[in-house]
């Protein structure tokens, strides 16, 4: 799915996830934090579709949003300015942040962006890649891994062209990448389902065995992954809800019939438990999936794309419409979306 055509590579699943993005996101509207209505001022302001976010230290968060860019934000999210500059593809998909500051920002149609100044300035890395739409990235070890659609690339840090991670995913959109103590990487596919590549392997393995709907089909689309402490390995589908594995992918079990949602978007792992977030808000399970207890109190959309922990603690959620905090672990939310109005066109037209 990437370069110039907005369609290649895109499932059907994808292109409705897109649609929905789009009529959701940067159309919808909310009340401007700390303004009322008044003759000289509009009351309302169009508020994006946050798909990504990254911290770096306690106070600095970046979101990506779908139609206008990266923003940046040096108060935990409590004001945002845009940081776009070289940045030509403002329809954002994920961040990732490395150890020295470095922020990576994968594009729906510009491939990868890297930034060495605190979002100031941005720089196109995209030498090796064959496809251009970036979903998904990971940084371990000091590596770089990119889902793309046309599989798995990596880049380490001496290196200034990515090369495909082994054979097996050609052509294949990849939504999520995880990768476990023994340096085993997995992925979450459009199509494949969930695919592992051992370190000392040849090539890319399908784990399908229990990964089945509540009608016995196979769940082919995966949109994100999780590791918890264990190593227990959890797959978050496009409409089927969360399993997990407890032996490496080898066999899965689901974990989320209580949920009143089945459209996972994101999974956090951390001893305070397991947090996953749906279409209908955040959801936490403190014995792996037998129970869930809905965390929404202040959370006004429900619709959440992207969750992530920072290291004091807190929660990030980037939604249809803005960006929201937590301090209590999911207990409640505030929203933090002063500075992120604007108005943005389809990735379509």
């Amino acid at each position: 799915m990437a370069g110039v055509s907005a369609c290649l590579g895109i499932s059907f699943t994808d292109a409705q996830d897109l649609a929905r993005d789009i009529a959701q996101g940067p159309a919808t509207e909310r009340p401007r934090q700390g303004h009322g209505p008044s003759s000289s001022e509009p009351a309302i302001q169009p508020v994006p579709s946050i798909q990504a976010l990254t911290v770096a230290g306690t106070q600095t968060v970046f979101a990506g949003s779908f139609g206008l860019g990266v923003f940046r934000s040096d108060d935990r999210g409590g004001s945002w300015s845009p940081a776009n500059t070289g940045l030509t593809d403002p329809f954002v998909l994920c961040l990732a942040t490395a150890k020295d500051g470095t922020v990576y920002a994968g594009t729906f149609r510009a491939g990868v962006f890297r930034s060495q100044d605190g979002g100031k300035s941005w720089h196109a890395t995209n030498a090796g890649l064959k496809r251009l739409e970036i979903k998904t990235l990971l940084i371990e070890g000091g590596v770089i891994y990119a889902g793309t659609g046309d599989g798995v690339y990596r880049l380490s840090g001496t290196d200034h062209r990515w090369t495909v991670v082994t054979k097996g995913l050609d052509e294949t959109l990849v939504h999520a990448l995880v990768r476990g103590a023994d340096g085993t990487l997995f992925a979450g596919t459009s199509g494949k389902g969930v695919m592992r590549y051992k370190a000392t392997g040849s090539e890319w393995k399908r784990l399908s065995h229990g990964l089945v709907d509540h009608e016995g089909l196979g769940e082919n689309f995966i949109r994100v992954l999780a590791v918890d402490n264990e190593q227990g390995l959890y797959a978050g589908t496009f409409d089927g809800g969360v399993f997990r594995s407890g032996d490496g992918g080898q066999t899965w079990r689901p974990i989320s019939r209580a949920l009143p949602n089945d459209s996972i978007r994101s999974i956090v792992t951390s001893e305070k438990g397991l947090f996953v977030a749906t279409g209908r808000g955040v959801f936490k399970s403190l014995n792996q999936g037998r129970q869930w207890t809905a965390l929404n109190h202040g959370l006004t959309e429900l619709s959440v794309q992207v969750l992530i922990a920072s290291g004091n603690g807190s929660l990030y959620a980037g939604t249809s419409a803005g960006v929201f905090r937590s301090d209590d672990d999911g207990m409640n939310w505030v929203a933090i979306s002063e500075g992120l109005q604007g108005v943005s066109e389809s990735p379509f037209k």
